[in-house]
């Protein structure tokens, strides 16, 4: 577990009071982007570092919490969520990050995944989705693109891979927004979107591996993708918006949100916003608070025979 140092005045928040010992990723993993995207966002919004908690599971993303200076943990593989969820519960006061990769999220965590959308307690779930496994060096992972040849499939990957937008989308996720390492302004125009929301926020990043899959994401090419725009949704990138489609989109309409989800081509944006979807920890709070104080000693005379 990491801890924060509050900063010692009162002058406004820098990302050199976040930053903590140099990352060690490879060279060029979208990693450090996501990160320095995460630290621009609080230093935009002054997000108390002694208020926040950063949570990952395992994997290359799970170095996160160490690399951002607040309160961290970095937890088991795939259990980031309930560790989240306690929190909520007993400190709905702190801003709750949750850092996860495709495989952490989607394969030993999928079944906390569901769960947490579905209880959509306060979070931002941010999925860093290079689409492999690479901290075990090049593994296929739930969405691995089918063919693509990795260590354990090394003719190719052999099935089609599960797409984290829809799947989000069908259990019932009250936001659900999708944007990549390598769009710095979008990512943090993501992120503010995300921490303004009340409930269970899904952030979907594409990241780049360049060190096991550098043909994936062409990121100096915009053929392959579209801007989302809404008036409550989230601007373009500004450095290449104009360098590809823009679709106008209103990210309370599910049945589109769908549509967008099950196609083969790319939407970075806001996919689907519900403000309205009840939460687990504002729920269980206010049970809690009805029930009122009682003699701890006498919690079980009713049991009594």
């Amino acid at each position: 577990m990491t801890t924060a140092t509050e900063p010692s005045s009162q002058s406004p928040l820098t990302i050199k009071e976040l930053n903590t010992e140099n990352p060690r990723w490879c060279a060029g993993c979208g990693d450090f982007s996501i990160i320095m995207g995460i630290k621009r966002f609080m230093v935009n919004q002054a997000i108390a570092p002694h208020n926040t908690v950063n949570i990952s599971g395992i994997g290359c993303s799970g170095r996160a919490p160490f690399y951002i200076n607040t309160y961290g943990v970095h937890s088991i593989h795939g259990r980031a969520i309930p560790v989240a969820t306690g929190l909520s519960l007993t400190r709905p006061e702190l801003n709750l990050f949750i850092h996860s990769g495709d495989g952490d999220a989607i394969s030993i965590g999928g079944n906390h995944l569901i769960h947490g959308l579905n209880k959509n307690f306060n979070c931002v779930f941010v999925l860093y989705d290079n689409e492999l496994y690479a901290l075990t060096k090049s593994q296929t992972s739930p969405t691995t693109r089918q063919g693509h040849k990795t260590n354990t499939q090394p003719a190719g990957t052999y099935l089609a891979p599960i797409k984290a937008l829809r799947m989000v989308l069908g259990i019932g996720a009250s936001f659900v927004a999708n944007t990549a390492d390598w769009m710095p302004d979008h990512l943090v125009n993501t992120l503010e979107a995300a921490y303004r929301h009340k409930g269970f926020s899904f952030v979907h990043v594409s990241q780049r591996c360049p060190h096991f899959d550098p043909y994936n994401f062409e990121h100096k090419s915009t053929d392959w993708f579209s801007f989302l725009t809404h008036e409550k949704g989230i601007p373009p990138d500004k450095r290449i918006a104009d360098k590809t489609e823009q679709l106008q989109h209103d990210p309370s309409d599910l049945t589109a949100a769908f549509a967008l989800a099950n196609t083969d081509r790319t939407y970075f944006g806001l996919l689907y916003h519900d403000p309205a979807k009840p939460r687990y920890d504002t729920l269980m709070q206010e049970q809690v608070a009805a029930a009122g104080s009682k003699d701890r000693t006498k919690i079980l005379d009713k049991y009594k025979i």
